[in-house]
């Protein structure tokens, strides 16, 4: 009986240890690959956007040039392409991606617009020109560029815009709630509407009508957030009008559209 504990207590060790260097294999080879990775994403992207954000605010019908600054980290020469832009920009907004004085409309020649820079350059040829349209709105876009040789080589620029109308009313102000417009307006999936309840006892709903006045949502306004999302995707095309009520009383309706 003895003989059989031993023989089973040495089992037993030899199985914990078969199942410590098990794991142990299997944990470095994970973190051998992790690190590899990493070091691939580090080591792959040579590029760097010295401008902290690119940002346009303005009013309506106006036109906005921003320079971007870029800086090749690397020791290599590369040339980059301008693959896609992802984003909202507006239909009557128009967007130029320019190097120099040459501009292209990156929704018609993306295959126009790429440079190159020599190693530890500093390139300051590239400008975006921004129409920011006839109606007052908030959006982003992105612009996506990658090396021509390597395209794990890539680097995006950020962009943001806020256009303001000539119409003070836009922004409506309330003894109980502070209101903006609805943007983006036309909006396509998600419209989005900024207040802030300045009396929390209130009852502060936004009501959202078709053209005909049929009731299609009820919103009740949260005092502790600060933005409404209305989904849209499901509405058809054309115009929409979204009212402010407070306490039950019908305070300012505005006008909404959902284009495809």
């Amino acid at each position: 009986m003895a003989i059989f504990i031993r023989i089973y207590q040495r089992s037993k060790t030899k199985i914990v240890s078969y199942r410590f260097k098990f794991y142990m294999k299997v944990f470095f080879t994970i973190f051998i690959i992790l690190f590899t990775v990493a070091q691939q994403q580090v080591t792959a992207r040579q590029v760097r956007v010295l401008n902290e954000n690119v940002a346009f605010n303005g009013k309506v019908n106006t036109t906005q040039r921003k320079s971007l600054i870029l800086q090749n980290d690397s020791n290599e020469k590369a040339t980059y392409f301008l693959r896609y832009l992802r984003g909202n920009v507006g239909s009557s907004q128009n967007i130029l991606i320019c190097l120099g004085d040459v501009c292209y409309d990156p929704r018609e020649d993306l295959s126009s617009i790429q440079f190159t820079l020599d190693p530890g350059e500093i390139f300051t040829d590239l400008y975006i020109e921004f129409e920011l349209g006839i109606t007052a709105t908030k959006g982003t876009f992105d612009l996506h560029f990658f090396n021509t040789s390597n395209i794990r080589d890539a680097f995006v620029i950020e962009c943001v815009y806020n256009v303001i109308g000539d119409n003070p009313t836009e922004n409506f102000s309330h003894k109980d709630v502070d209101i903006g417009s609805i943007y983006p307006n036309p909006s396509v999936r998600t419209a989005q509407l900024d207040y802030k309840i300045k009396n929390p006892n209130a009852k502060v709903r936004v009501v959202i009508n078709s053209f005909i006045g049929n009731p299609i949502y009820d919103f009740n306004l949260d005092p502790g957030e600060g933005t409404l999302l209305i989904p849209v995707t499901d509405l058809n095309p054309g115009t929409y009008f979204y009212t402010l009520i407070v306490d039950n009383k019908n305070i300012v309706t505005k006008k909404l559209y959902v284009k495809r």
